[in-house]
C-alpha cells in the first residue's frame, strides 16, 4: 500500500533515528496537519510477562493539562451520595435505574464511579462492562465513597492503564493542537509513573521501547538511554 503525502511528509520528519522524549514530542507536533484535531498517543513495550500476576502492571495518571475530552461519567450511588456526585459533575447520577440500562446494553458514557455497596449489583453486569473498560475498580479509584473526588479526577484527565497479552501498554496523552510543553510534560508524567510500577518479578530491561504518534501520522522511537535520564529529573 502507498501511502499519501502528508504521511510521507510525516515520516520524512519523524527519521529513522531514535530521538530524546523532547524531540520526539516536536517533530510529532511538526508533522503534516489534518482537517480535525490529531489525538497524540504513546505507546510502550515492557520487559514483563502478563501471564504472571506478579508482572502486572496497572494503574492510573492524571495528565496536568487533561488529555482534550471530557469524560462522560455516570455514578451508581444512593442518597446523599448523588447529590455530591452531581455537585462534582457527574454526567448520570442514579442506582437502580442507570443498573437497568446498564442491563439493556446502554454504555453511553465513558466511565463509571460505583460506591462499595453498590458492586454487589455492578458486579453482575461484568459481562457488558468489562469489555467495553467500563467495570469500576478500587486499584483506580472508581469504587470509592469520595465519588466527588473520583468524578473531579476523571473530569480533570485521569486515566487508567493496563499492560496487553503483548506486554504493551497504548495510552492516549493529549491533542496536537496542545502546545509542545504540554505534550511533554504530560508523556512524561505517564512515563514516570510506569516507570516507578516495575513489578518485582520483572527480570533484565524493564521499558524496551517507547513509540509517539498521532493518529494519522507515523511513529516516532524515543532514544531510551536518554529517557532514563528524562525519568530521573
Amino acid at each position: 500500500m502507498r501511502h499519501g503525502k502528508r504521511y510521507r511528509k510525516g515520516a520524512e520528519i519523524a527519521g529513522e533515528a531514535d530521538l530524546s522524549l523532547k524531540e520526539a514530542v516536536g517533530r510529532l507536533k511538526s508533522a503534516p496537519a489534518t482537517k480535525f484535531d490529531e489525538t497524540c498517543e504513546v505507546a510502550v513495550h515492557l520487559g514483563v510477562d502478563p501471564r504472571h500476576a506478579d508482572q502486572q502492571v496497572r494503574g492510573t495518571v492524571i495528565f496536568p493539562h487533561g488529555i482534550g475530552k471530557t469524560l462522560r461519567v455516570l455514578v451508581l450511588a444512593k442518597g446523599e451520595k448523588e447529590k455530591e456526585a452531581k455537585e462534582a459533575g457527574a454526567d448520570h447520577v442514579g442506582s437502580d435505574d442507570y443498573l437497568a440500562k446498564l442491563r439493556e446494553g446502554w454504555t453511553d458514557i465513558d466511565a463509571i464511579v460505583a460506591t462499595p455497596d453498590m458492586m454487589g449489583e455492578v458486579g453482575k453486569l461484568g459481562k457488558q462492562l468489562g469489555p467495553r473498560g467500563l467495570m469500576p475498580n478500587p486499584k483506580a479509584g472508581t469504587v470509592t465513597f469520595d465519588v466527588a473526588k473520583a468524578v473531579r479526577e476523571l473530569k480533570a484527565g485521569k486515566t487508567e492503564f493496563r499492560v496487553d497479552k503483548g506486554a504493551n501498554l497504548h495510552v492516549p496523552f493529549g491533542k496536537k493542537s496542545f502546545p509542545e510543553g504540554s505534550l511533554y510534560d504530560n508523556v512524561l508524567t505517564f512515563l514516570r509513573n510506569v516507570n516507578r510500577m516495575k513489578p518485582a518479578g520483572a527480570k533484565g530491561q524493564y521499558i524496551k521501547s517507547v513509540t509517539l504518534s498521532s493518529t494519522m501520522g507515523p511513529g516516532l522511537h524515543v532514544d531510551l538511554n536518554q529517557l532514563a535520564t528524562d525519568l530521573k529529573g
